[in-house]
C-alpha cells in the first residue's frame, strides 16, 4: 500500500537496510524490537544518538546487531534532518509509472533504473546503506511499485492511486 510521511518512510528505509543480506522474515519478527530500540524511528531522537546509543544497540539481542547498519540508521536520520525537500516527495519522485503485474516472481526485478537513480540521490544527500537493490525493496514496501503477481488476491491498480 502507498505509504507517505517522514517517520513511516524513515522506518522503512531503516528496516530495508537492516534486511540487506538477511531474510525479510527475520526483520519482520524483530520489527517491534527495532521500533522500541530506535525510539519508534523518531528522526530527531535517532539523529541525536551518540556512541552510548550505538553500544546500547549493539548489545540489544532483540534487533540485528550490525554496527554498520546501526551507524547507517543514525547517519540516515541526520541526513534526513538536513533535507531541503519533503522526504515523501523526494522518495516518491522516483516512483515509476504503473505497469502490468508480473506473471510470476521470476519477472520481479531486483533493481530498476528508478531504484538506481533513487539510491544515487539518497547517497548524494548523505544516506548510507541505500543501494539500488535496497531502494527497490523500499519501493515495494511503500507501494511505489506493485509487484504482486497476476494471480495474487490483492486488488490490482496503480499503487499511487490506491
Amino acid at each position: 500500500r502507498p505509504l507517505r510521511g517522514t517517520g513511516a518512510l524513515f522506518e522503512r528505509v531503516s528496516l530495508e537496510a537492516f534486511q540487506s543480506g538477511l531474510s525479510w522474515l527475520i526483520i519482520l519478527r524483530k520489527r517491534e524490537n527495532f521500533r522500541s530500540a530506535f525510539d519508534h524511528f523518531d528522526v530527531e531522537k535517532v539523529a541525536g544518538y551518540g556512541d552510548a546509543d550505538v553500544q546500547r544497540l549493539l548489545a540489544d539481542p532483540g534487533i540485528v546487531r550490525n554496527r554498520a547498519k546501526i551507524e547507517a540508521t543514525i547517519a540516515n536520520a541526520r541526513a534526513l534532518t538536513s533535507l531541503d525537500v519533503d522526504f515523501s516527495d523526494l522518495l516518491w519522485s522516483f516512483a515509476p509509472q504503473a505497469r502490468p503485474r508480473p506473471q510470476d516472481l521470476s519477472h520481479v526485478p531486483a533493481v530498476t533504473p528508478e531504484s538506481t537513480a533513487m539510491a544515487k540521490e539518497l547517497k548524494r544527500r548523505g544516506f548510507k546503506f541505500v543501494g539500488p537493490t535496497t531502494a527497490y525493496a523500499l519501493m515495494q514496501a511503500t507501494g511505489m511499485v506493485d509487484d504482486h503477481v497476476v494471480s495474487c488476491w490483492v486488488p490490482a491498480g496503480s499503487p499511487a492511486d490506491s
